[in-house]
């Protein structure tokens, strides 16, 4: 396993990270399996395990919390997320101080932990001023509670506010960013990758293999694997992405990823770590054995050849206009 600082700041994460969002915990043996998955994380270098207090209502904090507890403090980098209702009430959402402040305690008390490595506002939120929600976490900053903190799904214009406001009323800087970001959609290299490099962001992406599009499992003109993602997921996210043109896609992918003698999900997480602005890659994984896949891209370094017939194959257009 290889590490990268978190952005300009200090902090080193394993360049694949372990992510929370699909933990299993329907029962004991699915519960086993996902400890074992976190065991076998950790074992293999992985330093950094991100989740979030919307996650299975708060159970999957506390299933983590109480795994890594099995080791010393410093040999972990842990975050969590603010912003989805965690209640019927008016403040149980949001990134209000109210809001931000109860539900950081809340996300420590499940974990059991005294601070937060980082935490993330998971969402904008447009009925709360950009300056409260930047005050109320370097005021966190300053107590102790986390080290460090940054946004997910905000857009350029969001992100840029933030960081705006951050240094006209001198709080501590926002450090890093958790967007969306895979061969499938790369919407942050139109300017959001840009303003971290300028501002000295760490990214850290989720959904690397675009919902499994990545994995290779699905192919065209094939049923769909039985108990794979796309059969039973409720929102469909990786059913809209089987297109005929990006099965097609990853017909090509995969045949690359065979020259290369390597899984097309390996491929896909090298492709991301192509990017110096890339601090970790967030992975999912449901069995132990998934992540020697995933620990696999760490240090893999495609050459401009390979990611040059990357580029033609995804034949990506940033979205441009000539002003004046």
């Amino acid at each position: 396993m290889q590490y990268r600082n978190l952005g300009k700041w200090g902090l080193k994460v394993s360049e694949i990270a372990l992510g929370s969002w699909m933990t299993d915990l329907s029962g004991s043996a699915a519960a086993e399996t996902a400890k074992q998955s976190i065991r076998a994380a950790f074992d293999a270098g992985v330093n950094f395990f991100d989740c979030a207090d919307a996650y299975s209502g708060g159970e999957a904090e506390k299933f983590l919390g109480k795994v890594l507890r099995e080791h010393p403090r410093s040999s972990y980098v842990v975050s969590s997320k603010v912003f989805f209702p965690m209640g019927p009430g008016a403040n149980d959402w949001g990134l209000s101080r109210k809001h931000i402040v109860e539900q950081l305690d809340r996300s420590l008390k499940n974990m059991g932990l005294d601070y937060l490595d980082m935490y993330f506002c998971h969402r904008f939120d447009p009925t709360t001023p950009v300056e409260e929600t930047m005050q109320v976490l370097s005021d966190m900053v300053a107590a102790g509670k986390i080290l460090y903190y940054g946004v997910s799904e905000w857009s350029p214009v969001q992100i840029t506010e933030a960081v705006a406001a951050t240094k006209e009323l001198h709080l501590r800087p926002l450090s890093v960013i958790q967007p969306q970001y895979n061969m499938a959609d790369r919407y942050i290299e139109d300017e959001i990758v840009g303003i971290c490099r300028k501002n000295g962001i760490g990214i850290v992406p989720f959904s690397p293999l675009a919902q499994g599009l990545l994995t290779g499992k699905y192919r065209k003109g094939q049923p769909l694997p039985v108990g794979s993602r796309a059969t039973h997921q409720a929102d469909k996210q990786i059913n809209h992405l089987l297109t005929d043109e990006n099965l097609d896609k990853v017909e090509k992918l995969s045949a690359i990823a065979a020259d290369l003698n390597v899984p097309l999900s390996v491929l896909a997480l090298a492709w991301i770590l192509r990017l110096s602005e890339i601090s970790s890659v967030i992975t999912g994984a449901s069995r132990p054995e998934q992540l020697d896949s995933n620990v696999a891209a760490s240090g893999l370094k495609l050459s401009d050849d390979v990611l040059a017939e990357i580029d033609g194959i995804l034949a990506y257009r940033p979205f441009v206009r000539k002003i004046g």
